[in-house]
């Protein structure tokens, strides 16, 4: 599923004009990582948890070359999805 098509489903279920489920979700998107970008962590009761962790710095192998290269340190998304969540899946 894409972008679209996620709005297209949102749209369909909740009612709303493809253009009010586009600028919800765009709003989501955006809020979320405002706050991820405060190393804030956000918390959906049901659907999951969004937190930011760094990677450390660390050496790694050019599989093509065999050189070693160092890779700075980076910060990642992680996501942990929630039961209910969870569960539509099972």
């Amino acid at each position: 599923m894409n972008k679209t098509q996620l709005v297209d489903a949102v749209a369909l279920e909740s009612g709303l004009t493809k253009v009010d489920a586009r600028k919800a979700i765009d709003a989501f998107i955006k809020t979320t990582g405002e706050q991820l970008k405060q190393d804030e962590k956000i918390a959906l009761v049901g659907f999951g948890t969004f937190s930011v962790t760094e990677r450390p710095a660390h050496l790694a192998r050019n599989p093509r070359t065999g050189l070693k290269i160092e890779v700075e340190k980076k910060k990642i998304i992680k996501f942990k999805a929630g039961s209910e969540l969870s569960d539509e899946v099972q």
